[in-house]
């Protein structure tokens, strides 16, 4: 978070977007007010009901028009055959739906759930069918059933012995269904709650991930805006050089010119050269980057379809700022969940002295397969009390009251970590700003230099040392106008994700 436009040539000058930019500042310092701070709702938290236009990122997705079986037989896809057209809500569309971590994070959510089943399995009923049926031959006189003794016995109760013999085959058939209940164990019942903790956890911490990402996404495809510009900046120069070169050319085989101007010239357009091939070359690296960060293929090549967006972000009280991110950053509403999950933890340890309430029993039929059968059941309550089990009830409890104290530690690290991001990220946003200001102006200066140095060059008055000399200006002064706007953008990304809306007001902060 992988080609540039087919056309550099045709991509519209930074310097139009900054033309612009007086009524981009309007528009957005009317749209966001000072005291409206963006928020975050989510199916998880539930902390207040807003409704918002969009969601994260686009409907887009990516189909690989093939595959290719890589080493150890790993599936690797294809690039498409022309250049992907992407937006940045494309972009981020993408990555939320292919990135490695999302998946994982997605995969992991679904094992703690399973989990929570698991647990939850010890407080609802339990019911078992059993059926079977069995054929026995059994050798009475290995069992002490000896012939002298059971006539003895049979003439005693008058039994007729007619027949007998001391090996009998039976056949039976047992059909039975089972109940298992837990009527009362405090101790299972919030680890219950707690598993159920647990699963906002991962929750939470998935979201957070999803922020992370919108941000890595948010900010690679900035970079390849940044680097496109750069270009298309690196290619007028260099076609502004071979311009001074050509003229200096001209006026030494004219005569009216010297060959150290030709030199000057010839140096300072080889040098712009250089800089559009590393700006090329840049701008390629970036797009692998970008192209991993969304789960494409390395190869894909990309034709974004957003221009760098200009606009001021309204000035937000600190305080505000961080009671926002108290209720939206993921990672402390993760950690406040966690810590709920070891107090119901220290509770079931507890509990565990409290006497469990439990019933099972079964009912059925049993009798010959093909005789009599005859209804049986069992009904069994039980009430179990621990006698002592001190020493490791207590040594569990100090454990998770170990890990309480931790996490309370965590919590107040964690808040103070929070005011100085947001102290930190609003004095980027503002120095980027400034920065953005000063660096348009330094190019309206650079340019109008230029302009006068070459009238000065053309009518013979000086040499074109000046003129290559305000060129570096311009030069400079383009980088820097670049390079700022990438960081202005960068910095309210950053903004809201310490503030934790990144996700869904990423637009909103980037004036899209």
């Amino acid at each position: 978070m992988p080609s540039p436009r087919q056309n550099l040539l045709k991509l519209l000058p930074l310097a139009a977007i900054f033309c612009a930019a007086p009524l981009l500042r309007a528009q957005n310092s009317s749209a966001v007010p000072a005291a409206d701070l963006p928020s975050a709702p989510s199916s998880v938290l539930a902390l207040e009901a807003e409704s918002l236009a969009k969601p994260a990122g686009s409907s887009m997705i990516f189909k690989a028009p093939g595959s290719t079986l890589g080493p150890g037989g790993v599936t690797v896809e294809s690039p498409t055959s022309g250049p992907l057209q992407l937006s940045l809500d494309d972009a981020i569309a993408l990555g939320l739906n292919r990135n490695l971590r999302i998946v994982y994070d997605r995969a992991n959510q679904k094992a703690v759930k399973g989990d929570e089943l698991s647990v939850l399995n010890a407080l609802i009923p339990s019911l078992t069918f059993k059926a079977d049926s069995e054929t026995q031959e059994i050798n009475l006189a290995a069992m002490g059933f000896k012939p002298a003794l059971f006539q003895t016995i049979a003439k005693e109760l008058n039994i007729p012995t007619a027949g007998f013999s001391t090996i009998v085959k039976v056949d039976t058939t047992d059909v039975q269904v089972s109940a298992n209940q837990q009527l009362f164990n405090a101790s299972a019942y919030e680890l219950y709650k707690g598993a159920k903790r647990e699963v906002a956890v991962v929750e939470l911490n998935a979201l957070n991930g999803r922020g992370d990402l919108v941000l890595a996404v948010g900010t690679a495809y900035l970079k390849l805006l940044a680097d496109q510009t750069t270009i298309t900046n690196a290619q007028a120069e260099e076609a502004s050089s071979k311009l001074s070169f050509n003229q200096a050319s001209d006026r030494q085989q004219a005569g009216v010119g010297t060959s150290l101007d030709t030199h000057r010239a010839q140096v300072q357009y080889q040098q712009d050269e250089q800089a559009t091939i590393s700006a090329i070359n840049q701008l390629a690296k970036d797009t692998i980057q970008l192209n991993r960060i969304m789960g494409l293929p390395a190869g894909q090549q990309l034709e974004l379809t957003d221009a760098a967006p200009f606009a001021e972000l309204a000035a937000m009280p600190l305080d505000a700022a961080k009671q926002t991110a108290y209720a939206h950053r993921k990672d402390y509403l993760a950690l406040i969940a966690e810590l709920d999950v070891d107090q119901r933890e220290l509770r079931a340890v507890k509990y565990q002295r409290l006497p469990v309430l439990a019933f099972n029993g079964y009912y059925g039929v049993l009798g010959q397969t093909e005789g009599m059968y005859h209804g049986v059941f069992a009904a069994t309550g039980s009430l179990k009390f621990p006698i002592f089990n001190e020493a490791q009830q207590r040594g569990q409890q100090d454990q998770v009251s170990a890990q309480i104290m931790g996490l309370q530690q965590r919590l107040t690290s964690t808040r103070t970590d929070i005011e100085a991001q947001i102290r930190s990220a609003m004095l980027d946003v503002n120095s980027a700003e400034q920065l953005v200001k000063v660096a348009q102006s330094n190019v309206e200066l650079a340019k109008q230099e230029l302009s006068d140095e070459r009238d000065r060059f053309t009518a013979g008055v000086d040499t074109n040392l000046p003129v290559l000399d305000a060129q570096a200006s311009v030069t400079g002064a383009d980088a820097q106008l670049v390079s700022a706007l990438y960081q202005f953008n960068v910095a309210k990304l950053n903004l809201a994700r310490n503030t934790g809306v990144v996700e869904t007001r990423y637009r909103t902060y980037l004036g899209k």
